[in-house]
């Protein structure tokens, strides 16, 4: 049985009708406390009745804490309205709203540099409340129950720096939040124009999701104007998806709908507001230099670092060895990344680095320039996987 009204067991009927029961305190302050809502959290426990009822418990404080039943009444920030890069528009073939994100010019760096994170997540939480607002008035439109969402991620153009770490660790928070928060919102969430890093950016968010959300994941190919069709009406997908839908203007994109994004411009900047920690810090003397190595096992794996110098600027490349087992210098490896001066006493720097071929990769800072001043610096350095499911898929498309 599948768990919804309609295809139930007579075990998950009398789970239900307990679990009504049990929250019967709560039922009040829920947004619309049918059985398909109710269902949703039974699902996402596999109706387990004490967990269903904990995790529904913890979402109506939750709901307090972000004063939730006020959201749709809140303004983001400029900064967020003008350069978030996503949008409601349209319906799929079965009347569920269209959550479009789009990758390209979505400036991670500038938007946490420029808004809290609190109110970024904020922003998120309100686009999940507008889209089950909609879903409420397609349900009443329709005559039947629309309670899931359809999402589609543009990622084409995904690159390092959208691999910025606290960009990712605001992207996994979101996650953390939407899983416990919106259980069994999503019908699918439908992948276009994946590049060769997909399957290394997957892998950073897969530990959020759940095992049910990844099953809903949907890569599409070449072809993926045409395959999009068979989720959603040409009238309901904008022109650059390969539908017919325009803004009243013509405007192929739906700009009054979609949200593109874009750099940041740094007047947006707040001072310090994003605050780097650091896993080592160590000196780097006069006239000397320090060397990390990080093994890369195979290819496709990317180097990822963060860095501040203490004292003044400091050099930083990165160096591939051409021998295992002994320290080289710099001019006996290969280089990878040039060598250069970085003013990280001021600003600090991030980075990172696709690696083509297996290897010792060696992230070499340099301060042999300086014969009066040693620095101290205080760095951080990863070594992402791709996921190698995604891999075989979208080496396929």
């Amino acid at each position: 049985m599948s768990g919804r009204v309609g295809d139930l067991s007579p075990s998950q009927e009398k789970t239900l009708a307990q679990f009504r029961e049990n929250i019967q305190d709560v039922l009040p302050v829920l947004p619309n406390p049918d059985d398909h809502y109710l269902l949703h959290w039974l699902r996402a426990r596999s109706f387990n009745l004490q967990e269903s009822e904990a995790m529904l418990r913890k979402h109506v404080e939750f709901r307090k804490q972000q004063d939730l039943d006020n959201i749709l009444s809140w303004q983001p920030p400029e900064v967020i309205r003008q350069f978030h890069a996503s949008g409601i528009c349209g319906h799929d073939r079965e009347g569920s709203p269209i959550w479009y994100h789009i990758l390209r010019d979505l400036d991670p760096k500038g938007l946490l540099n420029s808004v809290s994170k609190q109110n970024l997540l904020r922003d998120k939480l309100q686009n999940c409340e507008l889209l089950l607002q909609d879903c409420e008035q397609q349900s009443q439109k329709l005559g039947k129950k629309v309670d899931q969402i359809l999402v589609i991620f543009d990622i084409e153009g995904l690159g390092l720096r959208h691999l910025w770490k606290p960009g990712v660790e605001f992207v996994q928070e979101f996650l953390i939040r939407l899983e416990a928060n919106y259980p069994e919102m999503l019908k699918n969430v439908i992948i276009v124009k994946a590049p060769k890093l997909f399957p290394v950016a997957f892998n950073l968010i897969k530990s959020y999701i759940s095992e049910d959300t990844r099953r809903k994941l949907v890569i599409l190919g070449a072809n993926w104007k045409q395959e999009l069709l068979q989720y959603i009406s040409p009238d309901q997908l904008p022109v650059v998806f390969g539908g017919t839908m325009t803004d009243p203007d013509g405007n192929p994109k739906c700009l009054t709908k979609i949200n593109y994004g874009g750099e940041v411009p740094k007047s947006y900047y707040l001072r310090n507001q994003v605050k780097m920690q650091y896993e080592h810090t160590v000196p780097v003397g006069r006239s000397s230099s320090l060397q990390v190595e990080n093994e890369i096992l195979f290819p496709g794996c990317v180097l990822r670092w963060q860095f501040a110098s203490d004292g003044g600027d400091i050099g930083f490349g990165v160096f591939l060895k051409t021998k295992t087992g002994e320290k080289q210098r710099a001019g006996e490896m290969t280089e990878v990344l040039p060598s250069q001066r970085y003013n990280a006493h001021m600003v600090p720097e991030d980075g990172s680095l696709t690696c083509l071929k297996a290897g010792i990769y060696v992230l070499r800072f340099d301060n042999t320039y300086s014969l009066i001043y040693s620095k101290h610096i205080s760095y951080t350095v990863e070594i992402l996987f791709p996921d190698q499911t995604f891999v075989q898929k979208v080496e396929k498309i």
